[in-house]
């Protein structure tokens, strides 16, 4: 199934389904109404779908499969929200050592690009920082918490948060757990995963760089309204029998800038469960993110957004998700 949480025309947030090739909605409570007489609390919203298990799932296939006429109509007369909005945690996880090291490489250019000689400069440059970095992510799985509140869907704009001058979007996908986990085992981690979607990590990548050295992670980088982009659908894990054999594209207004290839994958959500699951419980509808897939994101080739840029991002077998950069005002001096 291809799950969504979308706005109605009365304003309702609704628990749906994709049909007939993303065009259409169907809305799964009306369905279970038309079906069987009567409301469903499953079908109150995505996450109360996920966590009422396999039983509440294969219930919601069967009215995908009826599809009563009432219960649809076109995708264009709804709005999307994320699917999970928000999710009860959001992880974002170092998957790719591509991207990794790429983006090293080009903070490494830019602060070269600043001297007078920018190639000896480039030459002088100590990397054993990045190295450590690098020798560490290929030793376990490394992640930080995204603020869970900052979600939005694809049929949101993403708002230029005022303190940045360098904003940059990053081609991920993630999974969500689909029931409660702890100290999973690796060779059984597939089966907490309900399904995957798109993640776009907008990231003000000028501060960002100003508080990586504190060495406590991202804070204000990627701490904003409308900075964590979902959408436009969860897949359930049976439609993606094979996560890690998808081509990730890039587009900012029509223009490929990257492409990947989740078979590339340093650490695979099998690990990432494994590895976070140690003596801690993860529930039902949070959220796994891969990371940024190698050519996936604008700091690696120095470009970075302007306002009204459309970004598109798009997984093989779950969909694209479009967004638009906008960037308010400024407001007039008093």
């Amino acid at each position: 199934m291809r799950l969504i949480t979308f706005i109605n025309s009365h304003g309702q947030a609704r628990a749906g389904a994709f049909l007939n090739k993303d065009q259409e909605v169907l809305d799964l409570q009306a369905a279970c109404l038309a079906v069987q007489g009567a409301a469903s609390s499953v079908f109150d919203s995505v996450q109360a779908l996920v966590d009422g298990g396999d039983q509440a799932l294969e219930l919601a296939r069967a009215l995908v499969r009826r599809a009563p006429a009432g219960a649809v109509q076109a995708r264009a007369e709804v709005r999307l929200r994320a699917p999970i909005q928000p999710p009860p945690q959001i992880r974002d996880c170092l998957c790719f050592e591509l991207h990794l090291k790429q983006s090293f490489a080009a903070a490494r250019r830019t602060r070269a690009l600043r001297e007078a000689d920018p190639e000896a400069a480039l030459k002088a440059m100590n990397t054993r920082a990045d190295d450590r970095v690098l020798a560490t992510f290929n030793k376990q799985p490394l992640y930080y918490k995204g603020n869970r509140f900052a979600v939005i869907g694809a049929d949101d704009d993403v708002i230029w948060p005022s303190f940045s001058k360098a904003l940059d979007f990053e081609l991920e996908f993630g999974c969500y757990i689909g029931k409660l986990a702890k100290d999973v085992p690796r060779e059984k981690a597939r089966n907490y995963i309900v399904g995957y979607t798109i993640f776009n990590d907008i990231s003000a990548r000028d501060a960002q760089s100003s508080e990586m050295g504190g060495m406590l992670g991202p804070a204000k980088g990627k701490d904003f309204d409308t900075a964590n982009v979902m959408g436009p659908c969860l897949v359930t894990a049976d439609e993606l029998p094979d996560p890690y054999n998808l081509t990730m594209i890039a587009r900012v207004n029509g223009e490929e800038w990257g492409r990947g290839n989740t078979s590339d994958m340093r650490w695979q959500f099998e690990d990432l469960i494994a590895h976070i699951s140690r003596s801690e419980t993860l529930h039902a509808g949070e959220f796994l993110g891969s990371g940024t897939v190698g050519n996936g994101c604008g700091l690696e080739q120095m470009r970075y957004l302007k306002a009204n840029d459309v970004v598109e991002l798009e997984v093989e077998g779950i969909g694209i998700l479009r967004s638009r950069i906008v960037r308010p005002a400024a407001p007039a001096p008093v």
